[in-house]
């Protein structure tokens, strides 16, 4: 008999397990499944490309976000890492995935950026401290179970600076990604490629931060600096000091 429940993180552990036999992309297993994703770098997937979010670079060249300090949670390849490092911050950048980890070690020529392969919310207070005046997830919250929503918002409270900006890329619902309600992801053990969000549900969800700009993301052509797909959502929060 196992009996050992006793946190709110032992809950949220136990739940993670309803996933992980499939390694559907989210837990410490799912880090094979994402390695075989990037191990061949001519796949013509579009985040592949060395380009930065073009919301991102939007609000960086309008002067609307500053600091010292970012944190870049997912960051596959580095491609948002390597930007905000060469607008000046200083980048923790962390990735369940390896194979990512390297490929973006490879294409990076600056100590600015500082890679960490594994799970941030297990790094939470460790090798990630705070506070960070940006975090930028590109494609990691929509790759969250449910339950695993509540470490995200954790991770904020706990990581980002009071007036710092939390800015976020993720699948729009009727274009991109699963749109099961919540309790069906667990009757069926998977994530289904990733959860899609409508506007509605990410204010919710960001209630406690302060909403600057919510937008589909522009579709950006392909000799564009930027990257931008249209079945994404931009956001841009902050949080009040």
């Amino acid at each position: 008999m196992d009996r050992h429940i006793r946190t709110t993180e032992d809950v949220l552990t136990l739940l993670d397990g309803l996933f992980a036999p499939r390694a559907d992309r989210w837990t410490a297993g799912a880090a094979g499944w994402w390695d075989d994703f990037y191990a061949d770098r001519a796949r013509p997937v579009p985040f592949f490309a060395d380009k930065p979010d073009e919301h991102l670079a939007a609000w960086l060249d309008a002067g609307r976000i500053t600091g010292r300090r970012a944190l870049d949670l997912g960051c596959g390849p580095g491609r948002n890492a390597r930007y905000l490092a060469a607008r000046g911050f200083e980048v923790d950048a962390v990735d369940l995935s390896p194979a990512a980890v390297a490929w973006a070690r490879e294409r990076t020529d600056t100590a600015a950026v500082r890679y960490l392969c594994g799970n941030a919310f297990d790094l939470m207070g460790t090798e990630l401290t705070g506070p960070y005046d940006l975090i930028h997830d590109s494609g990691c919250f929509h790759h969250l179970p449910p339950h695993r929503r509540i470490s995200h918002l954790a991770l904020l409270d706990r990581l980002l600076a009071p007036g710092g900006h939390f800015t976020l890329t993720c699948f729009a619902s009727g274009a991109m990604g699963s749109e099961l309600p919540d309790a069906e992801l667990y009757r069926t053990g998977a994530l289904h490629g990733g959860l899609a969000y409508t506007a509605q549900s990410l204010r919710a969800i960001f209630c406690g931060l302060t909403e600057l700009e919510l937008r589909p993301m522009r579709d950006e052509p392909a000799d564009s600096p930027y990257f931008g797909e249209p079945f994404l959502w931009t956001a841009v929060f902050r949080r009040e000091p």
